[in-house]
């Protein structure tokens, strides 16, 4: 038996150990991977009718990928420009979330992480406290507040700023701020796990010769939180870009998002295989995105799962 499962065993006991890896199997094998490996082969099948499964028709394809790229075989176009416009404006605005949320929620993260009192402990509740609500009814009073009657407006001409309500939804405000708001929480708190067990005393040590608040954390705060702002950064980004009901209920008319084709693949043209070829392209993605953010911060899997 390995090290670690002895170890691990002697720690948690024979059966609570073996209850517990149970569990994780399941939970890896049973619902993480057999069900994308199950999505894998259905994106080389044809879409053929089930009395057609397993026969002579049913063999291994590209041509479900080669539609997200070329579109229908005598298209117009040489390309499927409108799928591919829409996944190329997916991945761009969930790396704007996710640039917006490491940007507002580092601050945050740091004064929770090297502040102390009863007051710290309220602040985190009260950002707990709006994520009791579910998300979908979250996103509607959001659609709420962004919309022409809506708070926004309403004070925006109060001040006189518009003469005529805005149109945040149409322009895809509502929704990068709800998708923003949808994910706060999972960039704050792995940056604050970190930062919480920063020493204070270098902070001190680095301001007793002079460096700047800039360079204090650059050099100092920045590397130490690269576990947890890699960590934030990977979550915020795959749950953006892998998003359904938030460019639903706030997106516009030209907001359609990548996550949306997938559905329509699957529900409503029933088009299974072209829907699981857009969801492990998709995938792919997100996957080369967390490798990137890996090598960029210089962090490996076991740094980002702390």
């Amino acid at each position: 038996m390995p090290r670690f499962l002895k170890e691990f065993f002697n720690r948690n006991g024979t059966g609570m150990g073996l209850i517990m890896l149970g569990l994780v199997l399941f939970w890896t094998i049973g619902l993480i991977i057999l069900p994308q490996l199950s999505m894998l082969d259905f994106s080389f099948r044809p879409n053929l009718p089930p009395p057609e499964y397993g026969g002579p028709k049913d063999v291994y394809t590209l041509e479900n990928y080669q539609y997200l790229i070329f579109g229908p075989e005598g298209g117009s176009q040489s390309y499927n420009s409108v799928d591919l416009r829409v996944f190329y404006r997916t991945i761009i605005a969930a790396i704007f979330v996710t640039l917006f949320n490491l940007i507002l929620c580092y601050p945050i993260a740091y004064y929770l992480g090297q502040s102390k009192g009863n007051h710290i402990r309220i602040f985190a509740l009260m950002l707990i406290i709006p994520y009791w609500i579910n998300e979908i009814l979250r996103a509607f009073a959001l659609r709420i507040i962004f919309g022409e009657s809506g708070v926004i407006n309403s004070v925006l001409m109060g001040l006189g700023i518009f003469d005529a309500p805005f149109d945040f939804i149409r322009n895809d405000i509502a929704l990068y701020a709800g998708l923003g708001y949808a994910y706060i929480l999972l960039m704050i708190f792995p940056i604050y796990n970190v930062i919480e067990s920063l020493d204070r005393n270098q902070i001190e040590a680095a301001r007793d010769m002079g460096a700047s608040w800039t360079k204090i954390h650059r050099r100092v705060v920045i590397p130490y939180a690269k576990p947890g702002i890699s960590s934030g950064c990977t979550m915020v980004f795959m749950l953006s870009a892998g998003a359904l009901a938030a460019p639903q209920i706030l997106g516009g008319p030209s907001s359609l998002w990548f996550t949306q084709l997938i559905y329509q693949q699957f529900n409503d043209n029933n088009d299974w295989p072209q829907g699981a070829a857009y969801a492990i392209v998709l995938l792919v993605t997100c996957i080369l995105f967390v490798l990137a953010i890996m090598r960029l911060f210089k962090v490996n899997m076991g740094d980002i799962g702390k």
